[in-house]
């Protein structure tokens, strides 16, 4: 690879980095050309965008962003690294599930987390990361909570509306 080629790359990446909250680090070492490709297809088919780029590059990308803030995934680059980049944060733990459970495999291995600035290291964390409720999720669970009470409340008031319009003398 050219340094231009290098360069080309950073910039890619730190761009990737730069517009997504959340990115996963994995190992996908021993998949085969054909497996690559169904998990292309799975993070293609959610919007989770994967890249496969030297360690050294990634690093370079990151610390060039913000070296303090990802100083704690640089552990996680050796190996064969592939990237997922998703605005779902729990998106490409479900893909890397599905994909071994349907596979038969224990890859990708997944080495790191980044999901909205906090840190989730090792394989370990997958299933963890597969419950992480979405903005989305968390927002119709608030709504669900704050509609029943309200639901209860109108039906109350409207009852009580109704009875007094019952018992209310009629207009002359």
């Amino acid at each position: 690879m050219t340094k231009d080629q290098k360069n080309e790359v950073i910039e890619v990446l730190k761009g990737k980095f730069a517009q997504y909250n959340n990115f996963y680090v994995t190992d996908t070492e021993s998949l085969t050309v054909e497996q690559v490709g169904k998990l292309r297809n799975a993070c293609f088919s959610k919007n989770v965008e994967m890249k496969v780029a030297k360690n050294t590059l990634i690093k370079k990308a990151l610390e060039s962003l913000d070296a303090e803030r990802y100083a704690g995934v640089y552990e996680s680059l050796h190996q064969v690294t592939a990237l997922m980049f998703s605005e779902n944060p729990k998106e490409p733990a479900l893909i890397i599930s599905s994909f071994r459970k349907d596979s038969k495999t224990e890859r990708p291995v997944l080495k790191a987390a980044f999901i909205n600035g906090d840190l989730y290291m090792g394989d370990n964390q997958l299933t963890n990361l597969t419950r992480i409720k979405t903005k989305n999720e968390l927002i119709g669970e608030v709504i669900g909570l704050l509609q029943s009470p309200a639901k209860r409340v109108l039906a109350a008031l409207l009852h009580h509306h109704e009875q007094k319009a019952e018992t209310a003398p009629a207009a002359e």
